[in-house]
């Protein structure tokens, strides 16, 4: 596989941010971030997945919660200072980001949107995130993440529910 400069890499280059990448094989109808974790070698925690959702009163913005976990649509809520908020419809994610589902990245989208990190990204030295194209993962610091797309942190995930 050859790796293609997305606009995501091209911001942290900008930025004169280090990273590395890790490539993995797409598995079209297992976009999952467990499944993504397994493949490029990190605990399903220290791997970020970004989500697209839209507030009431403030519009779109970007969580980024861990793989491991799920999005807590209230806390989120609170944090935006919006009464509610939805993830929005799958086929509104690229128009708005510019990015197809599993190649999601706050970094370089179409436009530029609040972005909110779950609490526990500062656990680690090293986090992985969609280096703007499925099947590329971008390993970095995240303070060079949280820096690079203006974030803030709260705690916006809670652990998934089992399956039933």
């Amino acid at each position: 596989m050859k790796t293609a400069k997305t606009n995501a890499l091209r911001l942290l280059d900008r930025l004169g941010i280090s990273y590395e990448l890790r490539e993995y094989e797409v598995d079209p109808n297992d976009l999952a971030a467990e499944t993504v974790a397994r493949k490029v070698g990190l605990p399903p925690g220290q791997v970020f997945k970004t989500l697209v959702v839209r507030g009431d009163k403030h519009g779109v913005c970007l969580a980024v919660v861990p793989g491991n976990s799920e999005l807590d649509l209230k806390a989120l809520a609170r944090v935006t200072g919006d009464k509610k908020i939805e993830t929005v419809p799958l086929k509104e994610v690229e128009p708005l980001t510019g990015y197809i589902r599993g190649g999601v990245t706050a970094l370089a989208c179409k436009k530029w949107y609040p972005v909110v990190l779950h609490e526990t990204f500062e656990l680690f030295d090293v986090i992985s995130i969609s280096a703007g194209m499925r099947g590329l993962q971008v390993l970095l610091a995240p303070q060079d993440y949280i820096r690079s797309v203006g974030a803030r942190i709260a705690p916006i995930a809670r652990e998934k529910e089992p399956p039933q």
